[in-house]
């Protein structure tokens, strides 16, 4: 999603109305220092995580799940094709899922491939490894930002959502902008539209912590010191499947950012993500 809002340095307003053009200050430094430091963590969590699941390729709701049981997913091959299962759907996913080659040009048979797991090449130990330091990568300035967004009023001023914007007629309006690609321009892109404020809220509010959370419940020491935590998620098995659907969920945002900042301008989107100032665009004639 495109970062479109503004967080003006200084308390007192313009001397002129803004308009396109204009430069403002639209990221504090703790927004930009987690921004980019989210980045690092997630892109490794995400990779280390597949390594992980190339384990074992099924996922089970309830407490207990394994070869014998029946899966509500799975990733698997046959001895020459691939396919994704979800249910009594079954798709065929050969060169990306279940069957595809590896950096030696070798067929293999993992849920997924060499260059979406990391470290690369199988290996459950070193994926392990990674995914739990790159957990204290998410989760340490993850909560540093939460305290300064609460305490310098960034989730108040910007990601605070209001009845007129909740409004299916805006919504519906702001799905149709964004579809025809018209993102705001002039002094209205200086704030977060309805869809981006939803999506941040998503994303810092619900994907972040039920991912911990998640992970938090797979972890037999944190199951013996909060078994509550394990019983509120529905058992180990329904923990690790929502572990799985959070950290897809992830992966669509992080596909559709990336996509929003392409198409509202790489330049001036990065630029503002580093030096924290953005200029407006121009006004559509």
């Amino acid at each position: 999603m495109a970062t479109s809002a503004a967080e003006l340095s200084g308390s007192a307003p313009p001397a002129e109305p803004l308009k396109g053009g204009d430069t403002v200050y639209r990221h504090r430094l703790s927004t930009r220092l987690w921004h980019w430091i989210n980045a690092v963590a997630i892109t490794f969590m995400l990779g280390s995580g597949l390594m992980i699941f190339n384990a074992h390729p099924r996922l089970y709701w309830g407490a207990a799940g394994a070869n014998a049981d029946h899966p509500w997913l799975e990733i698997g091959a046959t001895r020459t094709s691939g396919y994704l299962r979800v249910g009594r759907v079954k798709l065929d996913t050969t060169g990306l899922l279940g069957r595809s080659r590896g950096f030696d040009g070798q067929e293999r048979t993992y849920a997924f491939p060499d260059w979406a797991a990391a470290p690369g090449v199988y290996d459950l130990a070193g994926g392990r490894r990674w995914h739990f330091a790159f957990a204290w990568l998410l989760v340490i300035p993850g909560l540093a930002f939460w305290l300064f967004s609460f305490a310098n009023g960034h989730f108040r001023r910007d990601l605070r959502l209001t009845g007129s914007e909740l409004r299916p007629a805006n919504l519906w309006h702001d799905v149709k902008q964004h579809a025809r690609l018209r993102f705001p321009t002039g002094a209205a892109a200086r704030d977060y539209n309805v869809l981006q404020k939803l999506s941040y809220v998503a994303l810092i509010f619900v994907f972040l912590p039920l991912m911990v959370l998640t992970g938090l419940a797979m972890s037999p020491g944190m199951d013996a010191g909060w078994p509550w935590l394990l019983t509120l998620l529905g058992g180990r098995q329904s923990a690790r499947s929502l572990h799985f659907i959070v950290a897809m969920a992830i992966l669509g945002f992080i596909v559709v950012h990336l996509l929003m900042v392409l198409l509202a301008g790489p330049i001036n989107e990065v630029r503002s993500m580093i030096t924290g100032r953005y200029k407006l665009p121009e006004d559509q004639r």
